[in-house]
């Protein structure tokens, strides 16, 4: 068995170039999983190679609109491309807002489903299959499948929350997702012991320079982890790999992504970095 990690995309809720929103997928054998689902989600699994039919569960970190756009136009194109076999997309999601957004994502477009159905003369909904939890610090299973078991845990993104994280399980190795979090101590007993450990980078320093101009930068610098203070956690945490993505600011060349690289290190990590483009994959 082979699992690979592929970012779906790298982006915030400023549009970038070649950057789609936050998102995470993670292929394991016969088992196909995404984690959120920002703006141009469904794009991007087709360049991945991967239907929306063949996913077998979606996970949501929080409810934040960049990790979330996206996630209509999945459910949808599922649907619609798959007339007399469609299975409705399980959707895992801790209760509260998140529970809340997905039982009524679909309400504006009671017009559109109900005249397609009516065409073609279908009895299904696009509608998911809603599965909600209680997010709580210490990370409990929140689904499995055979030999793939996915467990979730508090994160730090306060004022969202609830906020999760999650940590992916296979025979081949593990795998830890951030979402959106401050660099905080539960994040690191996720990621304890991962072969990869996907994180949110938000470059403190490079933002400072500006934040007189744009004081909501501040704001915005609270919930999200610095990569400097990220570097010196993990210097302190087994992780084999580190993939950093929902990149602030977006990087606009390689010497751009070095400097992120740069941060860590300054932190004290000293294992591998990869500072993600869309589309990036990492096997396991």
């Amino acid at each position: 068995m082979t699992t690979e990690v592929t970012i779906t995309g790298t982006g915030v809720p400023h549009a970038a170039p070649g950057r789609a929103g936050a998102g995470v997928l993670v292929r394991s054998g016969d088992t196909t999983l995404q984690f959120d689902a920002g703006r141009a989600t469904t794009l991007r699994l087709a360049e991945a190679g991967v239907a929306t039919g063949a996913l077998d569960a979606l996970f949501v970190t929080h409810h934040h609109s960049d990790h979330l756009t996206g996630l209509t136009d999945v459910v949808f194109t599922r649907w619609v491309e798959n007339q007399g076999r469609h299975v409705p997309l399980p959707v895992v999601a801790p209760h509260g807002p998140c529970v809340r957004f997905l039982e009524r994502m679909m309400d504006p477009w009671a017009d559109d489903i109900d005249v397609r159905m009516t065409h073609v003369g279908r009895s299904d909904g696009p509608e998911p299959r809603i599965i909600g939890f209680e997010a709580t610090p210490e990370a409990t299973e929140v689904w499995h499948r055979e030999s793939v078991r996915v467990l979730a845990g508090a994160v730090h993104h306060e004022p969202v929350s609830p906020s999760v994280g999650y940590r992916v399980e296979t025979p081949d190795g593990a795998i830890a997702i951030s979402g959106d979090t401050r660099v905080c101590d539960e994040v690191a007993a996720l990621a304890d012991g991962v072969d990869v450990l996907v994180h949110e980078a938000f470059r403190r320093d490079a933002m400072a320079p500006v934040a007189d101009a744009f004081p909501h930068l501040r704001a915005i610098a609270d919930y999200h982890a610095d990569t400097v203070a990220l570097g010196a956690q993990l210097a302190e945490v087994d992780v084999g790999a580190l993939v950093l993505t929902h990149l602030i600011p977006a990087p606009r060349d390689d010497d751009d992504k070095q400097l992120f690289v740069d941060d860590v290190r300054r932190g004290g990590y000293t294992g591998p970095v990869v500072v993600a483009d869309d589309l990036e994959t990492v096997t396991l």
